[in-house]
């Protein structure tokens, strides 16, 4: 017992050590990180739209708060190997050849929502929201809440992008069939229109542009689950 108490006290050490290591690079690079980040969609926004500050803090606490999320981002692979190494010997084999290529899709999927968001919904919705301003407002964007903004829809992206993982496993332990969940495609088609509706902005190619990939992503998880049990 003592010594799986020592190897998690190690491997939590180690993963703290890395993160900071990380994070202190990203915070010196705190500028650029900003820069790369909003450069996608800084470019959609309206000419006349600015962005600034209104808290004391938000200079210092927005690039630490950046800074952090890359850092986490960046390490995300490492701290997860760390998580592996340490339940791994209480696996059985099967166990193991199973959880490694779901865990390493996860990864890449929400990575890929990441980036569509960063890419794709927030320019677009941004754009919309700048451009509902009525004549003679000047549309300034807080630092702290343009970040916000940017973290919720980039981590609601990357949680929906998650879907091929959720419906592959509810087929692959028996809980439904893949005939079962193919007969409900019209009521995903309408729960993925409905999950667009809350997280796009009210326009309706915002929302078709979160729903659409949705909607491929449930069907990448039945084609994912061919091979799964009735």
């Amino acid at each position: 017992m003592n010594q799986h108490f020592v190897e998690l006290r190690d491997r939590i050490i180690h993963s703290v050590c890395t993160l900071g290591a990380v994070f202190i690079v990203c915070y010196y690079f705190s500028n650029n990180l900003y820069s790369l980040i909003t450069a996608p969609i800084a470019r959609h926004l309206a000419p006349n739209t600015q962005i600034i500050t209104t808290q004391v803090t938000a200079p210092f606490m927005v690039p630490m708060q950046l800074s952090f999320l890359c850092a986490l981002l960046i390490c995300a692979p490492y701290l997860l190997y760390q998580l592996w190494m340490f339940v791994k010997p209480g696996l059985y084999k099967h166990e193991r050849r199973n959880i490694v290529p779901i865990v390493i899709f996860s990864v890449v999927l929400f990575y890929c929502g990441l980036c569509f968001a960063l890419f794709v919904i927030c320019p677009v919705a941004l754009r919309f929201f700048t451009n509902c301003a009525p004549n003679g407002v000047t549309v300034m964007l807080d630092i702290g809440n343009y970040l916000d903004f940017i973290v919720t829809v980039a981590v609601a992206c990357g949680i929906a992008f998650q879907i091929p993982i959720v419906t592959s496993l509810l087929i692959r332990s028996g809980i439904i069939s893949k005939k079962q969940l193919a007969s409900k495609r019209k009521h995903i088609i309408v729960a993925t229109l409905i999950v667009g509706m809350l997280l796009a902005p009210p326009d309706v190619l915002s929302q078709l542009l979160l729903a659409i990939p949705m909607w491929g992503l449930f069907e990448m998880g039945l084609l994912l689950s061919k091979q799964a049990r009735a």
